[in-house]
C-alpha cells in the first residue's frame, strides 16, 4: 500500500502554484473578509503578515517540551491531564480559547487523534499538520481499522492493548502524551524533549528509546 498517503514511506512534497487546486468556498470567503477588514482599516497587511509568519514557525517542538516536563514532573503531568490548556500556558503556550486535552498512552492503552470532518490539530504544540492527516484515507480509515493504519506507520499495537480514537473539533483539540521510553531516567528536559516528535504526539508512532537507530532518525 505504498501510493496511501499514510504509509510511513510518504513524505510531503511542497506543490507548485500550477499544481495548487482552485480555492475552496471558505478560503475565498476569507481573503474577501480579509480584504474588506484591511479596506476599512480595521487590520493592517502587515499584522496579517505577521500572524502567519508566526502560525508558521510553530513546531513540534513545542509539544516536546510539554512532554518532557509532563515525564519529569508528575504534578504538572497532573495539571497536564486535567486541564490541558491551563497546563501548556505555564509553559508560555497560549492556545486562546480551544480547549486541549491531553490522553495519555500507558502500557494497557494506546490513544491515537484524528479530524474527521476536516483537519482540526494543536497547531500552537505541533506547528502545521503533515499532508497525511489531513487525507481523506487517514480520516476515514484510522476510525475503522486503526491498527492497520497505525501498522503502516510501523506502529504495531498488541492485541491485549485498548486502542482509542480521539475525534477532535473546532473547539478542542487532542494532545497524545506518549509512554515514555526505557533508559530515560536520568535524562533532563531537553534531551527527552528531542526524543518526541511529532507523530508520537499524535499517536500513529511511539517515542523511540535514545540508543536506537529509529530514536537517531527520528531526530
Amino acid at each position: 500500500m505504498s501510493e496511501h498517503p499514510n504509509h510511513p514511506g510518504h513524505r510531503d512534497h511542497p506543490g507548485t502554484a500550477a499544481d495548487a487546486p482552485p480555492p475552496g468556498e471558505y478560503e475565498i470567503l476569507e481573503i474577501a473578509i480579509r480584504e474588506l477588514l484591511v479596506e476599512k482599516g480595521i487590520l493592517a497587511n502587515d499584522e496579517v503578515r505577521a500572524a502567519i509568519e508566526a502560525m508558521d514557525a510553530r513546531s513540534p517542538a513545542e509539544g516536546g517540551r510539554v512532554v518532557a516536563r509532563a515525564w519529569n514532573d508528575p504534578d504538572y503531568k497532573a495539571r497536564l491531564l486535567v486541564d490541558g490548556g491551563g497546563a501548556v500556558a505555564e509553559l508560555g503556550i497560549d492556545i486562546g480559547p480551544t480547549r486541549l486535552v491531553v490522553v495519555e498512552n500507558t502500557p494497557e492503552v494506546h490513544n491515537v487523534i484524528v479530524c474527521t470532518l476536516c483537519s482540526c490539530y494543536p497547531r500552537w504544540l505541533l506547528g502545521l499538520p503533515p499532508d497525511w492527516y489531513k487525507s481523506k484515507p487517514y480520516r476515514s480509515r484510522v476510525v475503522r481499522e486503526p491498527r492497520a493504519v497505525l501498522a503502516e506507520f510501523g506502529t504495531e499495537i498488541a492485541p491485549e492493548v485498548t486502542l482509542r480514537v480521539h475525534d477532535s473539533t473546532a473547539d478542542m483539540r487532542y494532545l497524545v502524551l506518549p509512554l515514555r521510553p526505557s533508559g530515560t531516567d536520568g535524562l533532563g528536559e531537553d534531551d527527552l524533549a528531542a526524543l518526541v516528535t511529532r507523530d508520537c504526539m499524535i499517536g500513529v508512532t511511539t517515542v523511540k528509546p535514545p540508543s536506537t537507530p529509529e530514536a537517531a532518525a527520528a531526530r
